[in-house]
């Protein structure tokens, strides 16, 4: 174990980091998580505050998950079978549930907890956080009755299995969120370890949610490419869309509008000049801002973003690209110089394609 950059920890440098002080401000699930995410095999753990405090955030948006699904009814149904779930939304999920597990599953076979620690968090904060509880408020705030109950049952088990997933590496606040959550015949720790699989993956539910999941980024993506304001809700066209991309559509159209914060959909045969093109999986969509953005002042605002940051990385290359640097330098500052250069180099990428989204309006 070493501190963030590598460097063997001493107190001469003062770069000692107590796992004991850790405990007392983070919490020992944090903690645990933390050492299990970075244990691969025969590597060395690069250790940081930042890092634990990262997991003990993780550990907040687990407890506001079970918030969410308690405000909306979402107590466990014994007699609930993930098999049975007929909505797109929740089959996909209960999908990605199953999908996670078996990477989680193979993983701690193979003894590699990094591993399996990355498969829990990309479930619980990506796929349950992120997506599924956001994608599911359209359904609690219809008048469908039965889509309701059966998305409340599905959240309470889709809680359980990340409860389940996550006990091992954090066991203090699942066993406490298990016992809230509801009476219990056993506590967390006698719970039977999931046997599921590949069984619960639905190809279909899997590919509509996909293309639903796309076409939202999109859109997102190109708002803030062209700085539309993050609360305004713009119409949108459509302009060629295939029979599944219509089911898709027809599906998830709340949870799209509300998502990408769409106002209106129309259908029309040409694209407006002026609108900025949305692909996807068999269909083009397009978002008609002329009106909506000054496209002349921010072409001007992403030039000079660009020119700036084009000199920022012309030092750095230079810096990178001389030998009596990179041979004199610590480790740890080329390090950071290279870290540096990747992240100014990916920004500058997305910033060139903003400017040409805003070529293409005119």
């Amino acid at each position: 174990v070493r501190d963030e950059k590598g460097v063997k920890m001493s107190k001469t440098l003062g770069n000692v980091i107590d796992p004991l002080d850790m405990i007392d401000e983070y919490g020992a699930d944090a903690v645990r998580f933390t050492m299990s995410s970075m244990a691969s095999i025969g590597g060395t753990l690069k250790l940081s505050t930042e890092r634990v405090e990262g997991y003990r955030n993780f550990g907040t948006k687990l407890w506001n998950a079970v918030s969410f699904a308690q405000y909306n009814e979402c107590n466990p149904d014994p007699d609930f079978d993930p098999a049975a779930a007929k909505l797109p939304l929740n089959k996909w999920m209960i999908g990605e549930a199953a999908k996670a597990l078996e990477t989680y599953d193979a993983a701690l076979k193979a003894y590699r907890f990094n591993d399996a620690a990355s498969a829990a968090y990309v479930f619980v904060r990506g796929t349950l956080c992120d997506r599924y509880l956001e994608f599911t408020k359209p359904t609690f705030f219809s008048d469908d009755s039965a889509a309701i109950k059966e998305t409340r049952a599905t959240m309470a088990w889709i809680i359980d299995q990340s409860l389940i997933l996550l006990h091992p590496m954090m066991p203090f606040i699942t066993e406490e969120l298990w016992g809230i959550i509801a009476e219990r015949d056993n506590m967390l720790v006698h719970q039977d370890w999931p046997e599921y699989g590949a069984e619960l993956v639905d190809k279909d539910a899997e590919r509509e949610m996909d293309w639903v999941i796309s076409l939202v980024d999109s859109i997102r993506s190109a708002r803030a490419e062209v700085n539309v304001p993050a609360g305004a809700k713009i119409p949108m066209l459509q302009q060629q869309l295939d029979d599944k991309g219509r089911q898709a559509w027809a599906n998830n159209e709340a949870l799209i509008k509300r998502l990408a914060r769409i106002e209106t959909l129309s259908e029309v045969a040409d694209l407006p000049q002026g609108a900025v093109t949305i692909a996807v999986e068999g269909g083009v969509f397009a978002l008609p801002l002329a009106d909506i953005i000054d496209v002349s002042a921010e072409k001007d605002r992403l030039s000079k973003t660009i020119g700036k940051l084009e000199k920022e990385l012309g030092g750095l290359r230079g810096r990178l690209n001389n030998p009596k640097f990179v041979e004199s330098a610590p480790e740890a500052v080329v390090a950071e110089s290279r870290e540096n250069l990747a992240v100014k180099e990916a920004e500058a990428d997305k910033l060139k394609a903003a400017l040409a989204r805003l070529a293409e309006m005119g």
